[in-house]
């Protein structure tokens, strides 16, 4: 049959299936239906042969097994099979759900945001709109506070504006889309940390529920309960295996008591086992994401105060990150607090999945039972079955097997195939063990592909097949790349007639603070000055200065001129 007609066959099949259990009042997924479909062809009792087309005959017959097997509320097994795909169907990983989660705010937001960021106000009035618009775009965002809120409002604006006052917002309009975007995003993460901090400083905060408190409450509550139901499991594990082993030497009790059913309902309290663990793993990761943000959220708000103090004016180079850094751990502790509330959910809609226990397997019954049976826990098995460790690993088509004795070793190494098929043909007639043995690689898919979801992918088709690639050398020897080589003729000519206009021009330079130190620098300096020493020094004495005075050279009364000299020289002795 060809690969679409087939395809065709099994979506009318998993369609009839589905009206006829709604008929019934049993409303069951697609995807239930699927893997129930699955189950019943592969179990060889129902004599489906894989290699062959379903004839009509056969779809009949296909339909009212899994129909059978759909209504038979109280079966363990299907019981196991519900809890694996609603497990499957609702459990991501604390990466992709967080992912998954921000691409839902973001798509949220972006009616908010087109109305912002192709906003064209010029008219006070418009003006006035687009900042209320950015308030909410900021309150909504950050999740802290309803824009219904007076109060919150208030604080979200006087922040706001604080950082990007109203008079920015004709810088705002002529930045490209983009860029009005990132900006939203940077002022929500700042305006949120300003709240932080004053909710902190006790000056602020309305709406600003403790996470860091909240979450210090319900992480461990969360964890008791979970260990107390994972307890209960595991003690009704060690007791169902108890009985089983006391029920395979005794040929009576084995008749009464249906084992066949007693290990459905193992398989289920082990599956129930298992995605506790799951559940409580991830749990126990967001407590310690939560211990280290919370020390983190506390040692920024003390940088704070402590670069703030009583400080009037602050550089925003300085406030700003710490702000911004505020606002991430604060969002993180809100990413964990909706991953331990989808946990809690999760582990509270699996619960219902136990009910078949109560009603084959009272505890009176259990008790009269386990009379001279050794219950034992695991770790008490794993002690006893540790064995000597150079029994070693076994690896046999690129799979590891270990072993608890010596013997068991022995028999697999010599017929490995044999064990596996075992294990292989019990999955078959109990499907239930595909997802608790992780067994889905080895079988065939026989559901839609393209039909399922990716988190149902894994119950439906196996991955059988992979892309694989190798990677070499590609450069070995030292590259010997000529960075100036040009093959376009145009692009030499273009460089020639920029080489050649340069001729012409006037050379300028520019100092910049990277540029100065390569600057070339002089200094003035004076001369060297010639200086002398001398040993010793030539004097000399001061003589008289000749005074000497003439006298009656005007004449006189007389015709005859009378002259008078006089030396009035001081002598050399008396100086």
């Amino acid at each position: 049959m060809p690969p679409t007609q087939a395809e065709s066959v099994i979506r009318s099949i998993i369609r009839e299936i589905g009206q006829e259990c709604a008929a019934h009042g049993e409303i069951v997924s697609e995807t239930l239906i699927a893997f129930m479909v699955k189950a019943v062809v592969l179990d060889p009792s129902n004599g489906f042969n894989m290699d062959r087309t379903l004839m009509k005959s056969d779809v009949q017959n296909l339909v009212q097994l899994c129909m059978t097997r759909l209504l038979d509320t109280k079966n363990p097994s299907l019981d196991t099979i519900k809890m694996q795909v609603y497990f499957d169907m609702n459990y991501t990983n604390r990466v992709e759900f967080l992912e998954e989660h921000h691409r839902v705010l973001e798509s949220r937001l972006g009616s908010v945001t087109r109305e912002i960021t192709d906003n064209r106000a010029c008219a006070k009035e418009e003006l006035e709109s687009l900042y209320r618009k950015i308030i909410s775009y900021v309150l909504l965002r950050s999740g802290l506070g309803s824009p219904t809120d007076i109060k919150t409002v208030r604080e979200v604006t006087a922040a706001l504006q604080s950082v990007f006052p109203q008079a920015e917002l004709g810088t705002f309009l002529t930045l490209s889309k983009k860029d009005k975007e990132r900006q939203l995003k940077e002022l929500t993460m700042i305006v949120t940390g300003i709240r932080l901090f004053n909710r902190d400083c006790g000056k602020g905060g309305e709406g600003v529920d403790d996470l860091p408190a909240v979450l210090h409450v319900a992480i461990p509550a969360t964890m008791q309960h979970i260990d107390y139901q994972l307890e209960t499991a595991r003690s009704q594990v060690y007791r169902y295996t108890a009985i089983l082993e006391k029920a395979a030497n005794d040929p009576l009790m084995r008749a009464e008591l249906q084992p066949y059913m007693l290990k459905e309902a193992l398989y289920n309290i082990r599956q129930y086992e298992v995605f506790l663990q799951i559940i409580l793993s991830d749990i126990i990761t967001g407590a310690q994401e939560v211990e280290m943000m919370t020390k983190q959220l506390a040692a920024h708000l003390e940088q704070l105060k402590m670069t703030i103090k009583s400080k009037t004016a602050v550089p925003t180079s300085q406030v700003f990150p710490i702000f911004i850094a505020l606002s991430t751990l604060w969002t993180s502790l809100q990413d964990e607090t909706i991953v331990v509330g989808v946990l809690s959910n999760l582990f509270t809609h699996i619960q219902p999945f136990l009910g078949a226990h109560e009603l084959y397997f009272p505890e009176r019954v259990m008790q009269c039972h386990l009379n001279g049976a050794t219950v034992k826990t695991d770790v008490c098995r794993m002690k006893e079955h540790m064995g000597n460790p150079a029994i070693g690993i076994l690896k046999y088509k690129e799979k590891y097997y270990t072993f608890n004795s010596k013997d068991a070793a022995y028999s697999f190494a010599e017929n490995p195939e044999h064990y596996i098929d075992i294990v292989r043909e019990k999955a078959k007639k109990n499907a239930e063990l595909i997802q608790l043995l992780e067994l889905h690689q080895q079988f065939e898919t026989l559901i839609p592909y393209s039909q399922m979801r990716d988190a149902d992918k894994h119950y439906i088709k196996p991955i059988t097949k992979c892309e694989s690639s190798t990677q070499t050398d590609t450069h070995i020897l030292p590259p010997t790349i000529v960075r100036s080589y040009e093959w376009n003729e145009w692009e030499l000519r273009r460089k020639a007639i920029k080489l050649a206009n340069l001729r012409q021009k006037v050379t300028h330079s520019v100092q910049t603070d990277l540029s100065h130190l390569r600057r070339e620098n002089c200094s003035q300096v004076y001369p060297p000055k010639d200086t002398s020493t001398q040993s010793m020094r030539e004097d000399s004495t001061g003589v008289p200065r000749p005074q000497i005075y003439l006298a009656g050279l005007r004449g006189g009364k007389s015709r005859i001129t009378d002259e008078v000299k006089v030396n009035l020289t001081r002598d050399v002795d008396e100086t």
